[in-house]
């Protein structure tokens, strides 16, 4: 922070935190909880990235009016920091999560909320600095600026939508044409014009214009995607006259521009250079207009070129200043608006166009958090129609370029999505909607705002001060010196052409050198009263449209189209200082951010543009209000009940007998609705007296019992019973009403209400009577179900009696010894095949194994026994050379020596010169029969030594022995060393 510190006493804040009531939050895991999408709550926003939590805070719909951190705070910090601390917080407007939804829409898992004091305090205190360092404007939390959208509508429910699409993709860029019915859509590799009354009626015309195989290739050599941007992606499209539209594509990095024949619909026999008029990359942000002929465009343009506001199709064109200051930095443009503000203007006005974008911020205290990171802040930038720039200061450049800060919600940590205007049939009444989203460094969090600014707020901050950059500090700050006259970045105005300045090359230079150096404006547009209208967490916005309704009560309401980044339309009504959101309709069934918004007066259609296809939707479905209070409780400006439907209206209609309520949503309906439905005020049962008059407007009375078919229900004594309540509102709060009396939702042990109706839990005969469920939604109660449940002591079997409860509990006892019976043989079993499959494997071990031979009195001769030799007699027809080889009871003979290599021959004989072994020397006398002192393996070290040798199952001959084999057969060898059969013999490893 910068400046001197306040006094202790005015820096004091006191905060008091409270928590949700743990009974009000329903269990997850409860058998009777429905399976409903979950609401999804951050409770933490401005907070860098190793405090932040990792995961949201989700409850189940039917938690509302509660808040998960709540402040009470004292001082001006206080209050800025108040409503960051309370802004995500769990609360009943909320946005429900839809199964599949992802990336930018989609719902965490639910995460433990706890935190400890210590850590509570620190993060509030955080909390208020951040306040006192980046100055929120909103005075309410965004509990309060969120809305839940009342109902939705899944993709598999539209009504009335009709669909284009062909092989091409990106229908990114739509042209409406209402005059003359037509539709322009620019894709990749083509342009359509669609019949705007049906888009998918096939009557369609088509342009291809596809990029050609030699600047794709030089395309792809440039290191670029050959999948996505090697193509040609139509990136404007617009009417340049009364006979031709025009055209900006990127053709594979090649950007080129042309004039279209409106009516025979073909391309040009010659293409214009569009570097200076359309971007390289398809990704880029580009707006553009055309605006008396001349285009006015603003973009990065080239590879490695500073992003530009520029004129072209003009004699004067114009571009903005790179030096000694840019006036742009690193910006991302996101829409263009032209007002004309020359219509009516006392003083003489210029028309001006008006650029909103988010750029690099070079301001003071840009990032509370990180200093490393250059924060990107929301911009709108001006210039003036009639500019032609200087006459030897700022030639070609703009002399009325200024711009200033957008702020929302979270100055420095937001990111402009879209922008959108609309005029009340002047220029004065002008409004901008804009959408906004988290920044980058908020990658584990995704929220939405929508703020809405005027035109006077946007020319107060254009006519306060200026400010400069300090070259010693490097960053800008406020300026208070001299301001040269005629003030700079003005238009030319009556004023002006009276002190002899008719154009912007008769400025002085004094004003133009001033223009060059101080492009930024010191003060900030607001959003209207300080706040945004919506702050939505869990959605990122990506388009804005905007219509004006008149409704039946003499009021204009501006109703918002706001596309999400997963492929979902938001219809919101702005009343007052907040959005009602009418509902959220899935648009396609794939996500995908909805690229481009038009709405249609003429056809009442909005037409949405993605990656995958074109869809023209109503602009309402008043079908799906199947009663009074279902229209009503909408409060959707297109829509009134007539007595019998809910109907779409226009402004030529005649507003006797409908039914319509924007502002509260709960007048106007009389008594039932005939569909079985009848309405209660809070607090009071359906037998309950009604004061003259009804209540709110409405004239509640009891109908009949027949209005509404009873459902019965029949369950035996212990069982459970659900009792479905289908809430058609996602705002609306199921009451349940046991024989006049309401059920409270929590506090009951048997008795469990959830979001798909009532859970009955070991019934007992008291559970007997009628069920009602009602939808209490702004201060009205609507039935939705009736049931009549009995609950049966036992069974009825004829004239046999039931069994006792003695007897009852005895069967179950049997079942359960049975049951524990069984597994208990079955363990059995299991271990006596196990120990019968171990033994069969060990016995398969053994065979195949060498053993010793049967024992000689003479001398040690080792021998190997295979399975052969262990069936003496069975195998008698031997080769000849393996009889040789072996002793008479064919058990195989080890021969000491040097064993042929695996380079010899198998069938190569020994040589003759080779004399036979001499006998071992005799083992003392002690051991006369030593052999069986042998161990059962001998382990094979290396070359042709004595392998795995198993001795045979003898007992030994004399109970005397007890000296160590291996010692004596140390012996045995060390005197054979002497003895030297072959070179290099090798028998000594054991």
């Amino acid at each position: 922070m910068s400046g001197s510190k306040p006094p202790q006493k005015e820096r004091a804040v006191q905060c008091r935190l409270q928590t949700v009531a743990g009974s009000h939050i329903q269990p997850l895991a409860s058998p009777f909880q429905p399976q409903r999408p979950f609401r999804c709550h951050f409770p933490l926003v401005l907070l860098p990235l190793h405090l932040r939590p990792r995961r949201g805070i989700c409850f189940r719909e039917t938690i509302y009016n509660k808040r998960v951190q709540t402040a009470s705070l004292q001082g001006q910090e206080g209050l800025a920091a108040g409503s960051v601390l309370e802004s995500w917080g769990a609360g009943p407007e909320d946005r429900l999560c839809r199964p599949g939804s992802s990336g930018l829409g989609g719902c965490p898992r639910r995460g433990s909320g706890k935190m400890s004091r210590g850590t509570a305090h620190f993060l509030t205190a955080l909390f208020m600095a951040a306040a006192g360092a980046v100055g929120y404007p909103s005075r309410r939390s965004a509990t309060d600026l969120d809305a839940t959208p009342r109902t939705t509508v899944t993709f598999d429910e539209l009504l009335g939508v009709r669909h284009f699409s062909t092989r091409t993709l990106n229908y990114s860029t739509l042209l409406l044409e209402d005059g003359r019915g037509i539709l322009y859509v620019g894709a990749r590799g083509a342009i359509f014009a669609l019949n705007s009354s049906d888009v998918g009626d096939g009557s369609h015309r088509t342009i291809p214009w596809e990029a050609s195989p030699e600047k794709q290739m030089d395309c792809l050599q440039k290191g670029k995607n050959n999948k996505t941007e090697c193509f040609n992606h139509v990136r404007f499209l617009q009417r340049l006259n009364s006979t031709h539209l025009y055209a900006c594509g990127t053709y594979a990095f090649h950007p080129l521009c042309a004039a279209i024949d409106a009516d025979t619909f073909t391309l040009p026999s010659y293409f214009e250079e569009g570097k200076e008029k359309c971007p390289y990359d398809p990704a880029r942000g580009y707006t553009g207009l055309i605006v008396d002929g001349g285009l006015y465009t603003a973009t990065r343009y080239e590879f490695r070129s500073l992003p530009d506001i520029r004129r072209n199709l003009h004699q004067r064109p114009l571009k903005t200043e790179e030096s000694p200051l840019h006036w742009l930095n690193d910006a991302e443009f996101v829409a263009s608006v032209l007002v004309q503000e020359s219509k009516d203007s006392p003083v003489g006005d210029d028309d001006k166009i008006y650029y909103f974008f988010t750029e690099r911020a070079g301001e003071e205290t840009t990032s509370f958090f990180d200093k490393s990171q250059m924060a990107r802040v929301a911009r709108v930038a001006r210039v003036c129609k009639s500019d032609v720039g200087g006459k030897k200061i700022l030639q070609r450049k703009w002399t009325s370029f200024m711009k200033a800060r957008l702020v929302c919600y979270i100055p420095y940590y937001e990111v402009l999505r879209s922008v959108c205007s609309l005029d009340g049939g002047g220029w004065a009444s002008t409004v901008f909607y804009a959408a906004f989203t988290l920044s980058a460094q908020w990658r584990t969090m995704e929220a939405s705002a929508v703020c809405r600014y005027s035109i006077s707020a946007v020319q107060h901050a254009f006519e306060g001060p200026y400010m400069e950059y300090q070259d010693s500090a490097r960053k800008w700050s406020r300026y208070d010196g001299a301001v040269p006259e005629p003030r700079p970045g003005s238009c030319i105005t009556d004023h002006s052409r009276r002190k002899g300045y008719n154009s912007s090359q008769d400025l002085p230079n004094s004003v133009l050198d001033f223009v060059k150096l101080h492009p930024l404006m010191f003060e900030e547009v607001k959003p209207a009263g300080g706040e945004p209208l919506l702050v939505k967490k869990s959605v990122a916005y990506s388009q804005l449209a905007v219509d004006r309704v008149q409704a039946l009560d003499g009021h204009s309401y501006d109703v918002l189209f706001m596309g999400t980044g997963d492929g979902w339309i938001h219809k919101a009504v702005v009343v007052g200082s907040g959005i009602h959101i009418v509902e959220e309709v899935q648009v396609f069934r794939e996500p995908q951010p909805v690229e481009s918004l038009v709405i249609s007066q003429a056809q009442r259609s909005l037409y949405v543009g993605a990656a995958s296809e074109v869809l023209q939707m109503p602009l309402a479905s008043c079908a799906r209000y199947v009663s009074c209070y279902d229209c009503v409780l909408a409060r959707d400006p297109y829509c009134a009940w007539d007595g019998r439907t809910c109907c779409a209206i226009t402004a030529a209609d005649d507003s006797r007998g409908l039914v319509q309520d924007i502002q509260s949503g709960n007048k106007g309906c009389r008594s039932s609705t005939g569909r079985g439905e009848s309405v209660l005020p809070p607090g009071m049962a359906e037998d309950s007296s009604v004061p003259p008059g009804g209540w709110e407007g409405c004239e509640a009375v009891r109908v009949p019992s027949g209005s509404l078919p009873w459902k019965n229900r029949t369950v035996l004594q212990g069982d459970d019973v659900l009792l479905p309540c289908d809430q058609r509102s996602n705002l609306a709060r199921a009451i349940w009403l046991l024989n006049g009396s309401e059920v409270p939702g929590t506090g009951q042990d048997r008795l469990r209400v959830g979001v798909d109706g009532l859970l009955v839990t070991d019934t007992l005969p008291q559970h007997s009577g009628q069920y009602r469920c009602y939808g209490e939604e702004r201060g009205l109660r609507t039935l939705l179900a009736a049931y009549s449940l009995t609950v049966l002591h036992e069974l009825h079997h004829g004239p046999t009696a039931a069994p006792r409860p003695h007897a009852a509990s005895q069967a179950a006892g049997d079942v359960k010894v049975a049951y524990i019976s069984a597994i208990v043989a079955l363990v059995v079993l299991c271990g006596v095949l196990s120990a019968a499959v171990l033994y069969m494997s060990c016995l398969e071990k053994r065979k195949g194994k060498y053993v010793l031979g049967e024992p000689r009195p003479a001398s040690v001769e080792l021998q190997t026994v295979s399975a052969n030799c262990l069936r003496k007699g069975r195998w008698k027809e031997e080769e000849e050379e393996e009889e040789e080889l072996t002793y008479p009871d064919g058990c195989l003979r080890i021969i000491p020596g040097e064993a042929p290599t695996a380079a010899t021959s198998p069938v190569k004989e020994l040589p003759a010169a080779v004399p036979p072994l001499p006998p071992p020397p005799p083992l003392p006398a002690e051991l006369t029969n030593g052999v069986g002192a042998l161990p059962n393996v001998l382990r094979k070290m290396n070359g042709n030594s004595y392998m795995l040798l198993q001795q045979q199952e003898e007992p030994l001959a004399s109970p005397l022995y007890s000296a160590s084999f291996t010692e004596e057969l140390s012996k045995i060898l060390e005197k054979r060393k002497h003895t030297q059969l072959v070179e290099k013999l090798d028998e000594s490893s054991v």
